[in-house]
């Protein structure tokens, strides 16, 4: 099973992929978590995404299809992948769709999280004071929420045609949240 985490950045996708990856055993595609892997390691990548993410800008989609695709065998091999923080863009959705059908699999399902952007800013506050992350301080959220809503927001339609998109409220407990994706993936089963 493949299945997309979609919604703006806080809104909850990593917490309930970690989630997922412990219960069902699949494998977490994020594209932050890569990306901020590949500026801790100091490569030529590493360096070029440091500035973009920092500033609160989107990585080009060659750069994050390429990190994805490199990934694919490891989530096949688990028997699914979720995908966190990707697609982005409309590009990158059907690229994706792409990707996998060459390998003769698809995107399953697109849980959408919905949350209330004030409540995000709040929760971005805590967690920046908390972690420190770069990408994490009020200024780039705004930032990387703008883009959200500007760029990756239009995809809804993109899936909600194919008959993908699932909504769940984000604004719920971790708990609430995580009993509607299991509801939502029963049903595919089903």
């Amino acid at each position: 099973m493949n299945l997309i985490l979609f919604g703006p950045p806080a809104a909850g996708k990593g917490t309930q992929a970690k989630r997922l990856v412990e219960g069902r055993k699949m494998v977490q595609l994020s594209t932050g978590d890569m990306l901020r892997a590949a500026i801790a390691s100091g490569s030529e990548l590493g360096k070029k995404v440091e500035g973009v993410m920092q500033r609160g800008e989107l990585v080009t989609d060659e750069i994050v299809i390429a990190l994805i695709e490199e990934r694919l065998p490891e989530a096949e091999a688990a028997g699914g992948a979720i995908f966190d923080g990707f697609p982005r863009t409309l590009a990158q959705a059907e690229a994706l769709d792409a990707m996998l059908a060459k390998r003769g699999a698809k995107i399953d399902v697109v849980l959408r999280l919905k949350v209330d952007d004030e409540a995000l800013m709040t929760r971005i506050a805590g967690r920046f004071a908390e972690s420190g992350r770069p990408d994490d301080n009020p200024d780039s959220f705004k930032v990387r929420l703008g883009a959200y809503n500007d760029q990756t927001a239009p995809l809804l339609p993109y899936y909600q045609g194919q008959g993908k998109l699932v909504e769940l409220d984000g604004m719920g407990s971790i708990e609430s949240v995580a009993a509607g994706i299991d509801q939502a993936l029963a049903k595919l089963k089903a």
